[in-house]
């Protein structure tokens, strides 16, 4: 157990506030560089997902996590970048210039639709992203001069220092774990500044960030334009792995995905952000195991049991329809958020800090120590 002494302003916006924070983030890294020697093209593959979906993660909990804004349009500014990418690389456009040029053009339309977002809060704020969403879906289908429409658009491989780098190439791979990485690096300095800390200071109450001089509408902007961008720096990385992009890819669904991986991760933490797109990414393996394989187990466990053969294919078939039925990836989202709302509000990675502090308290680990005192300010009437 180490007992931190802070004898200096600094030591509260240290990047690691301790020696074994460098040790044990630097032997992530090096496992993280050594898998694609060791590990399959599949795994990979997936892992290519998780860092893009922790990215769109990062920039949502800016905007969500940080600065109490709501947005369940960010399927829409990870379409604009990735359509983006696809256009100018018609032009012969260098990868570095296309890639910065998503992620500005992306920023520049997060921070307009900043702007009449500012009078609206809560559920009406989620109104007006999603009414966003529809209306670049329908720019995406109805602008086939330059998004080819429903037809949709091929993208190239990177072209990077002159060489073609593919989709299932690890140097892909490193791509967006760098991209990853250094978006977490930069959120953390973020938030470490004051700008930063005008968000945190507006999702805690904006009545008392106004009366400390804080800008709010200018401070909303900012996140949303730095929460867009961030976004469509993952949409040129989205648009190159799957290597066609078409309307109904970029669908309200799949901003409920990125609400998913924020709020399941952990709505206050950068770590959750990873946490939250490492389970988005193993949904669909999980479902096709429930939906090709455990149909058969179950049946086997029944006629473990002493179920007849006709019994036991009566249940196979039942079991298969079950698992084969529409709505069931969305429904096992809404079990899985409701349980963590009820059980877990802080996400996966509030509960590896409770284990991981119940092992540094033991055997004097107390279980009331996470509980909320349930008082009510009587100030928060007036947020």
């Amino acid at each position: 157990m180490r007992f931190l002494f802070k004898t200096d302003y600094d030591d509260d916006i240290r990047l690691f506030p301790h020696s074994g924070y460098v040790y044990s983030y630097g032997l992530l890294l090096i496992a993280l560089l050594i898998a694609p020697y060791v590990l399959s093209s599949y795994v990979m593959s997936q892992l290519v997902f998780v860092c893009i979906y922790a990215t769109v993660g990062v920039g949502l909990m800016i905007l969500t996590g940080f600065t109490g804004q709501a947005s369940l349009g960010h399927a829409a500014f990870l379409a604009i970048g990735a359509y983006t990418a696809a256009y100018l690389q018609q032009f012969n456009v260098p990868f570095p210039v296309y890639f910065l040029a998503a992620g500005l053009l992306t920023g520049v339309v997060g921070a307009l639709v900043g702007f009449p977002a500012l009078r609206l809060q809560g559920i009406y704020l989620v109104i007006a992203t999603i009414s966003f969403a529809f209306i670049v879906e329908e720019i995406m289908a109805r602008w086939e001069s330059v998004t080819n429409g429903n037809e949709g658009m091929r993208v190239k491989a990177v072209q990077l220092l002159g060489a073609t780098v593919s989709r299932d190439d690890p140097t892909f791979y490193y791509l967006c774990l760098a991209v990853l990485v250094l978006t977490i690096v930069g959120t953390l300095n973020l938030l470490r500044s004051p700008t930063g800390r005008a968000f945190v200071a507006i999702r805690d109450s904006e009545t008392a960030a106004r009366s400390m001089g804080i800008n709010v509408s200018l401070y909303k902007v900012k996140s949303f334009a730095i929460s867009a961008a961030i976004t469509g720096f993952a949409g040129v990385l989205f648009a190159h792995k799957l290597s066609f992009i078409s309307p109904e890819m970029f669908t309200l669904q799949l901003s409920i995905e990125f609400i998913i991986v924020i709020l399941i991760g952990g709505i206050f933490s950068l770590h959750g952000a990873v946490l939250g797109a490492i389970f988005l990414v193993m949904i669909d393996p999980f479902l096709t195991y429930l939906k090709d394989d455990m149909p058969g187990v179950i049946a086997g466990i029944a006629a473990t049991l002493g179920a007849s053969p006709e019994r036991a294919g009566h249940i196979q078939d039942a079991a298969s329809a079950f698992a084969s039925a529409n709505g069931l990836k969305g429904a096992i989202y809404g079990i899985i958020i409701v349980g963590f709302v009820l059980f877990e509000p802080l996400g996966l990675y509030g509960r590896w800090l409770k284990i991981k502090l119940f092992f540094q308290l033991f055997p004097l680990y107390k279980r009331a120590t996470f509980k909320r005192q349930k008082i009510y300010v009587k100030s928060e009437r007036n947020r």
